[in-house]
């Protein structure tokens, strides 16, 4: 048997019509053609599939059992059985048509008689239920998905690709339960470090596995990650894209061309036309099926942008790409698509340092959608450019609309629809939603239109009892949804025809109540969702939703948590969210809370993890990036008060650690001036001084416009000017010592030169037009002397002088009156004084300065002035004053000079 050879058909979803003629390759043939159903009540699966009802579904089977006398066709029967089940939940509930089998009808010797396939498929819904998260109770057929991963659990020796298709039964399972559950450390090591056997010739199923293990992550919100992956599959593939820039026209009266992104890609694949496979008898060769793309109609929009220049607008002498059209690129293989889509899955991202933005994604949707080459590919791309147009007044009609038309699309049956083999065969390579998470979301926009009635109306036949609640609550009619909510859980209000027909049909007392008690992860969401709605009442409900779960309901704990969170009991809310992220550790949210609670408490160690676990969950968060920051300098102090000796070793690293965590946040809070002076000022405590000089920046440019006016740390500055004008003025002095002439010497940035052109620039376009201080001026004045430029290091301090008391008090700003009962302003006048005296000893030595260069600038007559007019505005009050005569002696010696 050639294992290896039928394995590759499976992944890769088509059959070699020249080869392999056996019994077991006819079963694994009709698998990879779709018919599943032939597969699946072959005389195999009959000896495989013998049912007796034990404890749990696994206990039920006899997978020992064997099927042929050769090992290895036991072993290649389990893993094409496991596939013909995986598929098959898969196009009942994803991609459609309906199968012409039920479960029951695979199943040999039943027992007992009197099961139904709606009772057994709610015996599976039960064990689908993971990590405290319940199974949605509609998904039809879940028995499939059930025996998939009954038949993949069990060990393979001959078959190395049962973990790619465990792989693929994960994916699927978290798609079926409410929240996604980390997978236990093992699993997650197998699929790290598993050897794809085909990467090394087979260009095509060395790209899906690298895009299907990046789905995965995406499935866990780890973007970043699944982004890394999906461009390592696109090197597999050898996909070569570029987002650039060509003339075009992107509505139609528009006169002028402007650059339009457009991105430019091309596949080196082998053409699937060209390859030697089966061609399903319901197609034509060449003709593909795909859902119907409605067109924009808009009266100012074109359809698609209109390139007018068949070259980019930029130099890409040195790309591969450069010799494309933008407005006719050749058709991309299939896998290059669902590749240039998984790059377009992180749609909420707004950060260009973190992915594409949704300005970036469109033009990646509107090169596969350029070209259909299948169906469930050109669904997707589809339902993202829907998502995409959902916020754009111009788009959001056709995107409701396309919405509701790929809704509508799933159950065809008719000869013109794409056949089974066609739907599934890169349904794993993209990230396409079951059809009940498309339907809520076809729900979402409505209400997003404010269409709430309809949005209600799929709620109600998706049973999604929680969204129910919540459109009755938007609605002003919160004791509908309670009604609803109670009825459920007496049993006075029937969910569906499946529970009537189970009612109905099952005689057997213990089997019902088996079911009620597999059933208790759904009724503890109920109970949670009654606590939200009767908050007098709430610690009850989510006390005995945790208790009816046995300890395994997450959001049970999740709502508890925050519920004493709320009323300021942080004790409490740290203990039921330390239990909620042990169940359900990839909720930022509620790692987040604890976090804050933490804090309440002055654990600062446990609200350090917490907020680093959000961070990890989410590194667009930062607001947890800057609790984390804190939190990092909270442990600093308490090392500082309780620990001697090397405690300052601890301190200086927690230091650089909340450095770098307000550096990461910054990122994603760029506009938060209170994050960059908090930045400012670890960076001067660090010593990155460049950095705490870019971060004063910013919080000028911020808070230029804020209604209290500009904020600007003068002690702040004046580090900065003291990091300058402290280091050797020379250039040559201010190099770094390396020992080798080979070695070129570089300046350090955070100090004398290599800081000087960062603070010149701070000055010149941040703080002098928005800033008037005679400290500021003070503090540029020191920078201007110590490179030498004495025309402006006069003015600055001419500048500082004027907004210092004795300037104001020259300008009539400040009126210094000196009465028999108030010295205060006798005392100021005196201060001003010694301001007088300050600009004219500066005057004198940069002025001297300035002659010694050839300067024409009459300092002394600027001084006199400066004199004169203090003494002519203050003679009045002060003229009595002891210490009249240093003005007058000031004079004096000014003339003389």
């Amino acid at each position: 048997m050639a294992v290896e050879l039928i394995e590759n058909f499976l992944l890769a979803g088509k059959w070699d019509v020249s080869t392999l003629q056996t019994p077991v390759a006819d079963v694994a043939h009709a698998v990879v053609r779709g018919r599943f159903g032939e597969a699946l009540t072959s005389s195999y699966a009959q000896q495989l599939f013998k049912f007796r009802l034990a404890e749990t579904l696994e206990n039920s089977f006899d997978l020992s059992a064997s099927l042929t006398q050769d090992e290895q066709e036991n072993e290649l029967l389990r893993l094409v059985f496991a596939v013909a089940c995986l598929q098959a939940f898969l196009q009942v509930n994803w991609t459609g048509p309906e199968i012409d089998f039920k479960p029951l009808d695979i199943l040999s010797q039943i027992e007992p008689q009197s099961l139904t396939d709606d009772t057994i498929n709610q015996l599976a819904i039960a064990e689908l239920a993971s990590g405290g998260e319940p199974a949605y109770h509609l998904a039809r057929h879940a028995l499939f998905l059930r025996l998939a991963q009954i038949l993949l659990d069990a060990p393979y020796q001959y078959c190395q690709t049962a973990i790619w298709w465990r792989l693929r039964a994960h994916i699927a399972h978290q798609q079926v339960i409410d929240e996604p559950v980390l997978l236990p450390e093992d699993v997650l090591a197998t699929f790290e470090h598993w050897q794809n056997p085909f990467a090394s010739d087979n260009p095509d199923l060395a790209g899906r596995w690298l895009l299907e293990y990046g789905l995965l992550h995406h499935t866990f919100q780890q973007d970043k990650m699944a982004a890394e992956y999906f461009v390592k599959a696109s090197r597999a593939t050898d996909l070569q894209y570029e987002l650039t820039g060509a003339l075009g026209k992107r509505t139609k009266f528009q006169q002028n061309e402007l650059s339009q992104l457009v991105l430019l890609a091309e596949s080196h694949l082998p053409d699937e036309s060209s390859e030697k496979t089966e061609v399903p008898s319901t197609s034509e060769p060449n003709q593909t099926i795909v859902p119907e793309t409605l067109a924009l109609n808009d009266d100012t929009l074109l359809e698609q942008t209109e390139f007018t220049s068949s070259k980019p607008t930029t130099d890409l002498s040195t790309s591969s790409l450069h010799r494309l059209d933008p407005s006719d690129q050749p058709p991309l293989h299939p896998l290059d698509q669902c590749i240039l889509l998984s790059l377009c899955l992180n749609v909420r991202n707004t950060s260009p340092l973190h992915g594409l933005t949704s300005e970036q994604m469109s033009p990646y949707v509107a090169r596969v959608i350029s070209h259909p080459r299948n169906w469930t590919i050109h669904t997707m791309s589809l339902l993202i450019r829907s998502r995409l147009e959902a916020s754009r007044t111009r788009t959001v009609e056709r995107s409701a609309l396309q919405l509701q038309a790929l809704v509508d699309q799933m159950p065809a049956t008719d000869a013109d629809a794409a056949p089974v083999s066609e739907r599934l065969r890169y349904l794993h390579s993209i990230s396409l939603p079951p059809k009940w998470e498309l339907e809520r979301e076809l729900a979402h926009r409505f209400i997003s239109l404010g269409v709430i009635k309809s949005a209600l109306d799929i709620y109600e036949r998706l049973e999604m009892w929680e969204e129910v609640v919540k459109c009755h609550v938007s609605l002003e009619r919160p004791d509908r949804g309670i009604t609803i909510v109670k009825d459920l859980l007496a049993g006075n209000k029937v969910e569906s025809e499946a529970v009537v027909s189970r009612e109905k049909a099952s005689g057997a007392e213990n089997s019902m109540k088996r079911l009620q008690r597999l059933d208790t992860a759904r009724e503890a969401k109920l109970w949670c969702i009654l606590g939200d709605l009767e908050p007098e009442h709430a610690v009850d409900h989510y006390k005995y939703a945790w208790d009816i779960s046995k300890s395994t309901s997450g959001r049970a704990m999740r709502s508890l948590g925050g519920f004493h969170f709320a009323r300021t009991e942080y004790e409490l809310a740290r203990e039921c969210l330390q239990k909620a992220v042990k169940i359900d550790p990839l909720l930022s949210r509620s790692w987040f809370i604890l976090g804050c609670a933490c804090m309440r408490l002055e654990d600062w160690q446990g609200a350090k993890d917490a907020f680093a676990r959000c961070v990890t969950i989410d590194e667009e968060d930062g607001e947890s990036w800057s609790n984390l920051a804190s939190m990092y300098l909270r442990i600093e102090q308490s090392n500082k008060d309780d620990v001697s000796g090397d405690s300052s070793v601890v301190m200086h690293s927690n230091k650089q650690l909340a450095f770098r965590a307000l550096k990461e946040g910054l990122k994603r809070s760029y506009d938060n001036w209170r994050m960059w002076s908090n930045y400012m000022i670890i960076a001067v405590d660090v010593g990155e001084l460049a950095e705490a000089c870019r971060a004063l920046g910013r919080v000028i440019e911020e808070t230029s416009n804020k209604a209290d006016g500009v904020v600007l740390d003068e002690d702040v500055l004046d580090r900065l000017v003291n990091a300058v004008t402290h280091a050797p003025s020379k250039p040559q002095e201010a190099l770094d010592s390396t020992g080798s002439d080979q070695v070129q010497h570089i300046l350090n940035p955070n100090e004398g030169r290599g800081l000087l052109p960062r603070v010149l620039d701070l000055f010149d376009r941040t703080i002098l037009p928005r800033v008037s201080s005679a400290r500021v001026f003070r503090s540029y004045a020191r920078l201007l002397t110590w490179i030498g430029r004495w025309e402006d290091t006069m003015k600055a301090w001419m500048d500082a002088y004027r907004e210092s008391d004795a300037g104001k008090i020259t300008r009539g700003e400040i009126v210094a009156v000196a009465t028999i009962d108030n010295n205060s302003g006798r005392q100021l006048w005196r201060e001003a004084v010694g301001e007088v005296e300050e600009i004219v000893d500066i005057l004198r030595n940069v002025g001297a300065r300035l002659e010694a260069s050839g300067s024409t600038k009459k300092w002394r007559l600027q001084a006199k002035s400066v004199v004169r007019s203090f003494m002519g505005r203050t003679r009045e009050n002060f003229e009595d004053d002891p210490e009249w005569h240093r003005l007058e002696s000031l004079l004096e010696d000014l003339k003389q000079e």
